[in-house]
């Protein structure tokens, strides 16, 4: 974990921080998910169908999953200045999903921090690019550039 505080984050900009813990995405993490948000999409969570007409072979996660487990896997790599107040998702200003993740696969966030802009009150975002990994697959699962303000 990177050790990123008030007075030191700009020293981090361009560099990377490292990858996170690898993350199992298994068929109930995915039905879950459809639970909550209602996605009920057959390619993710109705197995037979999907390992029939799925030109995937099998179930995969939502988009939005994946896309989820960013802002959290972002944090245990150590983005957020540990003497910040808070740290609030901003938002993402470009993603791109590349490669769909099977059911039963693992995936990890290599980060790196590609810039800091000032806002009012000594707040300042934080922009990243984040690139969700799939275990033994060449082609990411997704890049995003997302924002984090930070607020001393």
């Amino acid at each position: 974990m990177t050790d990123i505080t008030l007075a030191n984050v700009k020293d981090f900009v361009g560099q990377s921080l490292g990858a996170s813990d690898w993350v199992d995405v298994d068929q109930l993490r995915i039905n879950q998910f459809a639970e909550c948000t209602g996605d009920q999409q057959w390619i993710h969570v109705d197995i037979e169908r999907a390992r029939k007409e799925s030109p995937f072979g099998g179930t995969i996660a939502h988009g939005y999953l994946s896309l989820s487990l960013v802002a959290a896997l972002a944090m245990k790599l150590g983005l957020a200045p540990r003497d910040a107040s808070a740290v609030i998702n901003y938002g993402l200003d470009k993603v791109r999903f590349i490669t769909p993740v099977k059911a039963g696969e693992r995936v990890r966030l290599q980060l790196a921090l590609i810039g800091i802009e000032p806002k009012d009150n000594g707040q300042f975002l934080i922009k990243s690019k984040a690139t969700l990994e799939i275990e033994n697959n060449q082609s990411p699962a997704l890049v995003a550039e997302s924002l984090a303000l930070i607020i001393p």
